[in-house]
């Protein structure tokens, strides 16, 4: 129910994470759609991957409703900023793990065939995540697009209202990011 959702944002944007019944209300609400997000990162991940979904899930949602400084706007701005939030944790661990194994590879994503196509879709996740940094200072708005897309799963029309464009402006931007991440991973 997404207008209770971003009345409670707004309620912790205005009392914190103080407000205990708001914040276990909003996990209860938002909970599926977290876990699906990070479902769909973590599919198809190599065998015996020691993060689950569900961890990364609370990992980010603790992160979330610990930072007082967020000025919450609605349930999509709130899903977004979980994305990116979990993008971290899944790139922190990648990294934690790949030096624990000395020169490993890191973790291994395989994003949907539709987000890059043509290409072999997986790559390492912390590559993904080196590759939509340099994008992020060509081009920001993009970047932007490609995270909320690829590690948010948020519809054109949800990136569209948290970033203030047009759905036109959120398409032309995935078509450019989608060929320079191709380009990229070539």
């Amino acid at each position: 129910m997404p207008g209770e959702a971003t009345r409670l944002l707004l309620m912790l944007r205005e009392e914190g994470s103080v407000n205990q019944h708001a914040t276990e209300r909003l996990a209860e609400l938002l909970y599926p759609e977290l876990h699906q997000i990070a479902a769909r990162l973590m599919r198809r991940e190599r065998d015996g991957h020691t993060l689950q979904p569900t961890a990364v899930v609370h990992e980010a949602f603790l992160r979330l409703v610990d930072q007082g400084t967020i000025d919450w706007q609605d349930r999509a701005h709130f899903l977004g900023i979980a994305a990116r939030v979990m993008r971290r944790i899944l790139v922190e661990h990648a990294r934690r793990h790949g030096a624990a194994k000395r020169g490993g590879g890191g973790d291994r994503v395989t994003l949907d065939e539709e987000l890059l196509p043509r290409q072999d879709p997986s790559f390492g996740l912390v590559a993904l995540d080196e590759i939509l940094t340099r994008f992020a200072a060509i081009d920001p708005r993009g970047a932007d697009v490609a995270e909320l897309r690829i590690f948010g799963g948020l519809t054109v029309r949800e990136i569209a209202l948290q970033l203030g464009v047009s759905t036109r402006t959120v398409n032309n931007d995935w078509t450019l990011a989608r060929a320079w991440l191709a380009r990229q991973l070539a």
